[in-house]
């Protein structure tokens, strides 16, 4: 067992620089395309309740196809794709656009469960007190839809978060990738890629005890 930890000790010093700042090109990746994908889905949501069939349809169907489409092909196709047609990303803007298309999709299942959540009846009230349709959703509607939908809106920026791993097959250099160069040089991929995924754990492990303590019922 000492074996195991022996690479820690002689190569920490040398692995730790490099795997913190993966650790943070990883959470501004995530967060950046987290909170793209959080207008995306509220406009895809406020799409699915518009009184417009076409708004309506559209929103319908993007969520079908994105929710049914594998990430990495996303990604593949916005980054090695779009060029062959004059559209150029650069990996991290491929690896942000590909993250927050796809999670839009799942973000407006969320906002979409929490509006069916809130009784219609509220809005009514709000409109029948002088309201407008807007301030009826801003100030009454909304806030209460945030409360309902933030334990598995953590969640997903979980999910959001492990799964920007995908954005290393695009050369974007966050954790897998750093990893897998660390790996390449030192040999040493067991202890290499257990770091890693310490790394992935550390930031997300935060989230996950606030969506547990989110989800349970006060009493």
């Amino acid at each position: 067992m000492s074996g195991f930890f022996a690479p820690y000790r002689d190569y920490g010093g040398e692995w730790l620089p490099l795997l913190l700042r993966a650790m943070v090109n990883t959470a501004v990746l995530s967060v950046c395309a987290f909170a793209l994908a959080l207008v995306l889905g509220l406009l895809l949501s406020l799409c699915q309740r518009s009184g417009l069939a076409a708004l309506r349809h559209f929103a319908a169907l993007y969520v079908t196809v994105v929710r049914g489409v594998p990430l990495l092909a996303v990604l593949f196709l916005l980054y090695f794709g779009l060029p062959g047609i004059g559209i150029v990303f650069d990996a991290f803007g491929a690896a942000l656009a590909g993250l927050a298309l796809c999670f839009a999709a799942q973000i407006a299942e969320l906002f979409r469960a929490g509006l069916k959540a809130i009784p219609a009846g509220q809005g009514e009230a709000a409109l029948a007190v002088g309201l407008t349709p807007v301030q009826s959703f801003r100030l009454i509607i909304f806030p209460q839809v945030v409360r309902v939908i933030l334990a598995p809106m953590i969640v997903t920026f979980v999910a959001l978060l492990k799964d920007s791993s995908l954005a290393s097959l695009i050369t974007v250099n966050e954790l897998v990738l750093t990893g897998r160069a660390m790996a390449t040089e030192y040999f040493l991929p067991l202890q290499i890629y257990v770091a890693v995924g310490l790394c992935y754990f550390a930031i997300a492990w935060p989230f996950s005890v606030v969506s547990r303590r989110l989800a349970v019922p006060a009493r």
